[in-house]
Order: structure tokens, then C-alpha cells, then sequence
């Protein structure tokens, strides 16, 4: 019942909305004006879903409409807006329309079509990393800027990317290990597209040219610099299989080619797999490893399960870290079309951290609208070490201001209260972008008109839904004399005798004629005027 309610109120809201400066009065309920537009609005709302004549009729919806806003008024009266449980459910209800509003629509459109040049294109790139703490001060962060703008010079100068890499990279993958016997990558990444790397360092990687080196940049690791060696069109996806020989060694070695001259006297690759594959958690399926793109496998495998050019062709035995292989090619799957994958990115780009770069895009359009003013001086406190010990009635001087509205410092210390894991300084910035967003919801309903009427809507329905449980629903089902007096004046209009047998029936018929007094009773202490010159324009219109 409560979803039926909802979804009533909330199809009042019409997508052609008349404009309000013209728009006259046609109904005047306790001196509260209604305007031609708002009873249009929903009228023509739900005009289509209507296929009888007499449900059309604009005397009678403009009866409905009435009633319904008598019931609102008096959910109004009843204070059931103050209630705990109406103001949860509409806090979550503000939050949830307010999201499309909070994303840039131009920005998240042109992101689409750059992460689908980066699907259907793979970068390859190496980089050296020095590292910085998430919560290091800015003197720390500028150390690390410096010490990677030197190593980036040394390069620009004409040293060897990897050897360099070899030598200052932070990232242990690019150094020899002695203990293991690793040999170091020497900053190579190999290949990858999109969604493979933390954001900012595919968006470097992409906006770099091949053979040119990266000026540095940051992501949550630190500062990297990276060099473009190769860009190329992807092969997309491909599904293969393998048989593994755990073995390193060169009795591995022999015995993966004596499965390998099996293969070739037409024995099934599946059957074979199943006998002499040591890949316990593939050998069962044929040796099927399911669908991967590039940067999925160690090099040496990926290189031969994608030179593979017919479906159904195997490799030669080649060896990887794991063991002795063959792959064999089962079927391609190339990089589908923009408009077959756009809804696909579209729901990945917003379920990832680059949809923050969405967000912050709104911020720093909202930065450039609002008048903001920081009061630098109430900022000092930011360089206090026991700034989350300072007396609340020494923290009484606004920080910075958004247009008419104040901030005080109280305000931002009870924000770090319980967040410690990044300096002071960071947190001042998101405590300000929080309250910039903060205050462009709270004013959407004065800013966009469409969020205002759905807005509306649903708090009157919401009321509404509360209002009937108390007034008819509840009443009618713990009212059982009254019911049983209901049943008794109208037997005749029921098949049994017998309230038990037709309960469902007399209940909603007596629901229904509680509905219409109380009604009844809500019209005799309104005063209600109805514009008839008004409302004998819009039957001729819609006639």
C-alpha cells in the first residue's frame, strides 16, 4: 500500500511544466493559491494512462486533486513532518535525487569515449616510482616532487629509462633480487588498457606520446614518471586453454613435449589436458582457463596464447616462473563497438574512483559560481597539534563562508574528529568541498525546478501514507464493532450472511466509506473556492 501511494504521488510530477508567472489561480483551499499549471501538471500526468471518458472528466480529477490536498494539509497540522521515521526516509530519499544532479553529465560523456579509445587501443609503458605517505606533510611531498624532477632530468639528458630505473625506483619490482633469483623488470609494465592501472596513471600513460618521458605526477603510491614505448590497437579478449607441467626443470621439458607430439598426431587437446595437465583448477574443464585480455597473464604466456591467429590452434611448449605450457586458442572476442559497450563503461566509469573526477569536476564549476571567502585567520589553528582538543567555545569564528551561509571551526573539528588517516591540511579541503556540495543540495529545490516538484511530491505522499494508516487503515482493521455495524446496515450488498465470509470485501468497502467522511469532514472546516471562469476554460481546452 505504501509503494501504491508513492508511486501515485510521485507520477503527479510533469515533465511539461507550464511557466508559473502566467499561470493563474483556479483553486483557493484556506487561502493557499493553486494554479492552473499545478493542477495541469497533473492532470496531463496521467492523461494517458486513463482510457475511459468519465475518469477524464476535469471537474471531477480537479475534485480528487482537492481532497488530496486537503489530506496533505492536514498531515501538515498533524505534524507527522516532525516525525523521526518521515525524516530519515526523506533525508535518504534527497540523497538519492540528488545524485544525477552531482555529476557532470559533459564530463562523464567525454570520459566514456576516452576509456573506449583506451579499450580498443593498449598502451606500453615503464616508469620509476619514489614513494610519499598518504598522510605526508607538504614538506615530504615536496622532497619527493624534487627528487623525481632530478631523476626525470637525468633522463631528458640522455640516460638509459631502465638503467636509471634500475638504480632510483622505489617500486622493488625493478631491481634484481638476489635472494630469489627474481630478475628486476627494470620499470617495463608490458602492455595494458583501460582499467588496469590506478587512474591517474593510465590518464598519464594515455596522454603521453610515444618515446616521450611523462612530467611527474601523483597517485596514492607517490610520484612516478613514465615512458611510452609503444601504443597499439588490442586484440581484445581471447579464450583459451593450457596444459601446465609444474616441472622447470628439463624432465619437465620432456615430458611436456611428449604431450606435445600427442597433440600433433590429432589426439584432443581436451582429453590430453585432463591426463597430464597439473593445473588442478583447470585440467577437469579440458584445460580451459575462461576469457582474459592483456596484462592478465604473466608475459611470456600471454605472448603465446595471442600470436595464436586461427582458432583452434595450439602453441609449441614454452616455458613461464610456473612451468612448462601449451595454450591453445578456443575463440577471439575483439573490442565490441562504442555503442554496443557505451552503457557497459558508462556503469563501470560510475561504479570506479574516476567517478570522482566527475564529482570534483561539479565542485570546481560550483567553486567558480559561489562566493567563497576563507578567513585565514581562523585557518591557523589547522597548524595546531592538539586541534582536536581545542574548547568548543574557542572555536566559535567562521572559517570560510559559501555565499550567505557560515561555517565555523566548530563545524570542521567535529568533521576530523574521527578522521585521522590524512594530515590536517587535506582534510581542511575535503571538509570544504563536503560543505560546497552540501549547500548546492540544500538549495537545488530553489535552482532546479524538476528536483523541487518530485521533491514535493514524494514528502506529500510520504505524509499521505502516514495520514491514511492513522486515519483509515489502522482504524478500520482495530475498529471491529464499527465493522461489524458497517457489515449489519449493508448485508444486502454481499453474497453470505456472514462478516467471515466476505471480510476482505467489507473491509475495503468499509475503509472506503471512512475514506469519504472524513473527507466530507475535512471540506466542512476548509474554505474552498473554485475560479469557475478558470475552470471553464480548461474543459474547453481539453475538450
Amino acid at each position: 500500500m505504501k509503494i501504491k501511494i508513492l508511486s501515485i504521488c510521485v507520477l503527479l510530477v510533469s515533465m511539461s511544466i507550464f511557466s508559473q508567472k502566467k499561470s493563474k489561480t483556479l483553486v483557493t483551499i484556506n487561502e493557499e493559491n493553486i494554479t492552473v499549471a499545478d493542477f495541469k501538471r497533473v492532470y496531463e500526468k496521467n492523461l494517458d494512462a486513463i482510457d475511459n471518458k468519465e475518469a477524464k472528466d476535469v471537474t471531477n480529477n480537479l475534485e480528487l486533486f482537492i481532497n488530496y490536498k486537503l489530506k496533505v494539509k492536514e498531515a501538515y497540522q498533524l505534524k507527522l513532518d516532525t516525525l523521526p521515521s518521515y525524516k530519515k526516509e526523506i533525508e535518504t530519499y534527497k540523497n538519492q535525487l540528488a545524485a544525477p544532479y552531482l555529476q557532470d553529465t559533459t564530463f562523464l560523456d567525454k570520459m566514456v569515449k576516452d576509456v573506449y579509445f583506451r579499450v580498443k587501443n593498449k598502451v606500453k609503458a615503464k616508469h620509476i616510482l619514489i614513494r610519499t605517505a598518504k598522510d605526508a606533510r607538504p614538506k615530504d611531498t615536496i622532497k619527493a616532487y624534487n627528487k623525481i624532477l632530478k631523476i626525470r632530468n637525468r633522463i631528458l639528458a640522455g640516460e638509459d629509462f631502465e638503467k636509471v630505473a634500475q638504480e632510483t625506483s622505489e617500486d622493488n619490482s625493478a631491481r634484481d633480487d638476489a635472494k630469489s633469483g627474481r630478475k628486476g623488470n627494470k620499470g617495463n609494465l608490458g602492455y595494458f588498457d583501460a582499467f588496469k592501472m590506478v587512474t591517474p596513471f593510465e590518464d598519464a600513460a594515455y596522454n603521453t606520446k610515444v618515446g616521450q618521458v611523462s612530467k611527474p605526477f601523483r597517485t596514492q603510491f607517490g610520484y612516478h614518471i613514465l615512458k611510452v614505448d609503444d601504443l597499439k590497437p588490442s586484440e581484445g579478449e581471447i579464450e583459451a586453454a593450457h596444459i601446465l607441467i609444474l616441472d622447470t626443470t628439463d624432465v619437465g621439458k620432456k615430458k611436456i613435449f611428449e604431450v606435445y607430439e600427442k597433440l600433433i598426431v590429432n589426439n584432443s587437446f581436451e582429453e590430453l589436458a585432463k591426463q597430464y595437465s597439473e593445473d588442478n583448477g583447470s585440467k577437469n574443464r579440458g584445460g580451459k582457463l575462461g576469457k582474459f585480455g592483456t596484462g592478465r597473464m604473466v608475459k611470456p604466456f600471454e605472448d603465446a596464447a595471442f600470436s595464436l591467429q586461427k582458432e583452434g590452434a595450439f602453441s609449441k611448449p614454452f616455458k613461464t616462473r610456473f612451468g612448462w605450457h601449451i595454450v591453445k586458442l578456443i575463440k577471439k572476442h575483439p573490442v565490441k563497438p562504442f555503442k554496443e559497450l557505451e552503457k557497459e563503461l558508462r556503469n563501470k566509469i560510475k561504479n570506479s574512483a574516476r567517478m570522482q573526477m566527475s564529482e570534483t569536476a561539479v565542485i570546481n564549476k560550483l567553486k567558480a559560481t559561489y562566493n567563497i571567502v576563507e578567513n585565514e585567520a581562523a585557518k591557523k589553528i589547522l597548524d595546531r597539534k592538539n586541534i582536536r582538543a581545542i574548547p568548543k567555545d574557542s572555536l566559535q569564528i567562521m572559517m570560510f563562508s559559501i555565499n550567505d551561509k557560515k561555517i565555523k571551526q566548530e563545524d570542521f573539528i567535529d568533521y576530523i574528529k574521527n578522521r585521522r588517516n590524512q594530515p590536517v591540511f587535506t582534510l581542511f579541503e575535503m571538509f570544504k568541498n563536503q560543505e560546497i556540495l552540501t549547500y548546492y543540495k540544500e538549495n537545488l529545490v530553489n535552482t532546479e525546478p524538476e528536483y523541487a516538484y518530485i521533491l514535493k511530491e514524494y514528502e506529500d505522499g510520504l505524509l499521505l501514507f502516514e495520514l491514511m494508516q492513522d486515519k483509515i487503515w489502522n482504524k478500520s482493521t482495530k475498529d471491529t464493532l464499527g465493522l461489524q455495524n458497517y457489515f449489519e446496515k449493508h448485508k444486502a450488498n454481499y453474497s453470505s450472511r456472514k462478516l467471515e465470509d466476505n471480510k476482505g470485501e467489507v473491509m475495503n468497502d468499509y475503509q472506503n466509506y471512512l475514506e469519504k467522511k472524513w473527507i466530507a469532514d475535512l471540506r466542512k472546516k476548509s474554505n474552498i473556492k473554485i475560479r469557475k471562469r478558470q475552470l471553464k476554460k480548461l474543459i474547453k481546452y481539453y475538450n
